[in-house]
């Protein structure tokens, strides 16, 4: 393929013979991440991780079909596949904190936890008792080493670019990880997928938190979380209807409200603006570009830098408050106890506490935190679209 074969070798530093373990998910990135480890000469050791137990009967977990796949791409490349179980692991550091979060009312991002404690820890130990060096995954990123270390760079896919996800990986995860497919479009990678016969080279991509797959969210998460009704208001204190627990909402939400046009002046969609824990209401306004859905600054805690050290703060930097978001300038400062405040040039929309701010200089990836809490933007004159 002429547009990948421009490219620079995706594994320049291992040298033919390593041994190295692949994580195969049963998709096309995976799949091409075996592939061009197999045609650099690398000794690929491919493995399959479960991270949740399948328990209905429907079958709407897609683990099994997954397997299934991923067994076809080594029958394909003439590999041996491992499989490894890590549900145990999995709930105990990833989806015990991701209920806990929901609980207290935040919009938790179960994925970072998941590449901090799992594909990149749990795994990465496991596949080094089997003997390889390195973990290469299907992630849209890449890595550079530079001053004595590690740094996270962008994808060259925008649409795709993955870094925000594993913002939270120290050194020597880093040093431990590649991703072959961080120089690549998702158009090449299908293409390479399509010329080497791979089956799934037109299989769909996956959406979503990886444990749910297809399901409803809000009938997944009340197998654990109590529904806790309440008033569904707007900020001037008027009911418009009733929300089945704050934990199954997020800031901005605008599907699932049961709202509609039924309230309110004209028929401008309904968006969780905030949550009132003292009164168990879900405050809601109308408009997609209502004041009191933006943010001027927010404070982050669990912060963590990929150098290993803080930078010198204030840092001007760009970040993002949500993936596939647009960077944005921004002024980072020191906050109280070991948190940080983030000042943005212009104000952000919907900004979920719980989620994760990351920070960026130009291609690299610096680190991020947990949003702890924001600032709302005053109703009326001084909002964003004021005159």
């Amino acid at each position: 393929m002429n547009a990948a074969e421009k490219l620079s070798p995706p594994l320049p530093d291992l040298a033919p013979g390593t041994p190295v373990a692949v994580g195969l998910s049963g998709g096309v990135d995976s799949a091409v991440t075996a592939l061009l480890a197999q045609e650099a000469g690398l000794d690929v050791r491919p493995l399959f991780m479960k991270n949740w137990e399948e328990d209905d009967a429907g079958g709407r977990c897609s683990a099994a079909a997954d397997l299934a796949d991923a067994r076809a791409v080594c029958d394909r490349l003439g590999l041996p596949l491992a499989t490894v179980n890590f549900a145990a692991e999995y709930w105990e550091r990833v989806f015990a904190a991701f209920l806990d979060q929901c609980r207290a009312g935040f919009t938790p991002n179960p994925d970072v936890l998941c590449n901090r404690e799992i594909k990149f820890r749990e795994f990465l130990d496991f596949a080094r008792t089997r003997g390889a060096e390195y973990v290469l995954t299907g992630h849209y990123a890449r890595t550079a080493r530079a001053g004595g270390r590690w740094r996270l760079l962008r994808g060259r896919d925008p649409d795709k670019d993955q870094s925000y996800f594993l913002h939270a990986l120290d050194q020597d995860q880093l040093a431990r990880a590649r991703f072959p497919l961080g120089g690549l479009h998702k158009r090449e990678v299908r293409a390479l997928a399509a010329r080497a016969g791979l089956p799934v080279h037109a299989k769909r991509d996956s959406t979503g938190i990886c444990f749910i797959g297809p399901r409803n969210f809000r009938a997944f998460l009340a197998r654990w979380l109590p529904a806790e009704p309440g008033p569904v208001r707007t900020p001037a204190g008027e009911v418009v209807g009733e929300h089945q627990g704050l934990a199954f909402y997020t800031l901005g939400q605008r599907q699932g409200l049961g709202i509609g046009g039924r309230h309110g002046a004209g028929p401008a969609p309904w968006y969780v603006a905030g949550k009132d824990h003292g009164a168990n209401a879900l405050v809601v306004v109308q408009g997609h570009d209502h004041p009191l859905l933006y943010s001027r600054w927010l404070t982050a805690g669990q912060v963590h830098w990929i150098a290993g050290r803080a930078p010198r703060l204030p840092l001007a930097c760009t970040a993002k408050t949500r993936y596939r978001q647009q960077d944005t300038p921004c002024l980072v400062k020191t906050g109280k106890n070991g948190r940080l405040m983030v000042e943005f040039d212009s104000p952000q929309w919907a900004v979920a506490p719980g989620q994760w701010v990351v920070f960026y200089a130009g291609e690299e990836c610096l680190g991020g935190g947990r949003i702890e809490t924001t600032e709302r933007l005053p109703e009326g004159p001084g909002g964003p679209l004021a005159p």
